[in-house]
């Protein structure tokens, strides 16, 4: 075998469509893009969420409420996840540094505590939220909320 000698394997390899080159080729006239419209004309660009003349998911559907520009989006920590998360990570002051570092939230979330559940530790808050069944709940078990932006 020489390196002149090698070709591919038989029915790997395929000319390519010679389109628009007259007659003869089978692929002159129309250039296989059918009759007329803008789809067979240069330059056409199918419009986006176009669905063949069908009408479009996006009218078909109705538009209910609105988003609210300024809503303030918080990671919500429950009070019954606190003491979990101490044992966990070894943390008795709970900043965005702490969780973030522990992986428990990104490095611009806010955070919100929830009175959900009970809290047995006596642990530090600085977060940006906390509702008032949870402060009193903090500062009952010993702890303390302090509030940051």
């Amino acid at each position: 075998m020489e390196l002149h000698s090698l070709r591919p394997a038989k029915g790997a390899t395929h000319k390519a469509k010679r389109i628009g080159r007259g007659e003869a080729s089978g692929k002159g006239g129309t250039s296989t893009k059918g009759n007329k419209g803008g789809q067979s004309r240069a330059g056409y660009k199918s419009k986006m969420a176009f669905e063949g003349g069908q009408m479009p998911i996006q009218r078909r559907v109705p538009k209910r409420g609105f988003k609210n520009i300024n809503r303030i989006e918080y990671k919500v920590i429950n009070l019954g996840q606190i003491d979990h998360y101490a044992e966990k990570y070894s943390i008795t002051e709970f900043t965005p540094q702490n969780l973030y570092i522990n992986g428990l939230i990104s490095q611009n979330d806010n955070i919100k505590i929830l009175g959900v559940g009970e809290i047995k530790g006596k642990y530090a808050f600085k977060v940006n939220a906390v509702s008032e069944k949870a402060k009193a709940a903090i500062e009952a078990a010993g702890g303390s909320v302090e509030i940051v932006k």
